[in-house]
């Protein structure tokens, strides 16, 4: 069984364009539990950007998967296949993950996950 959850991060995402689309996306994730933005997690996505596994301008690619390693979260969903759900990118990250003393999350797409 999952939990599904967000940070401040995903809710400034979804907040942004149409603003018809963005009071309803906003709606659905206010059932969700939010993830604190901790400066344990501004730390590592700071740390993830140094490193060079993700380029200096995404900085809220970062914050997704600090917030997600820093809490412990199992799965870290996203159709971003640029710079998150990445084979690449992933083992780089993985290790500055891991020398900051955290787990790296799975990133993939939801389909990945649910298997279709």
């Amino acid at each position: 069984m999952f939990a599904c959850v967000a940070s401040q991060v995903v809710l400034d995402e979804i907040a942004a364009g149409d603003p018809a689309r963005a009071r309803r996306r906003l709606e659905i994730a206010r059932s969700l539990d939010v993830l604190a933005v901790t400066e344990d997690c501004e730390s590592l996505a700071r740390a993830i950007l140094r490193g060079g596994a993700i380029p200096s301008d995404a900085l809220r690619d970062a914050a997704h998967i600090a917030v997600a390693a820093v809490h412990d979260v199992d799965y870290l969903l996203t159709w971003n296949c640029a710079h998150l759900a990445n084979a690449q990118i992933m083992r780089r990250v993985g290790a500055i993950c891991n020398r900051a003393g955290y787990g790296m999350p799975v990133i993939c797409t939801p389909e990945e996950l649910m298997g279709v």
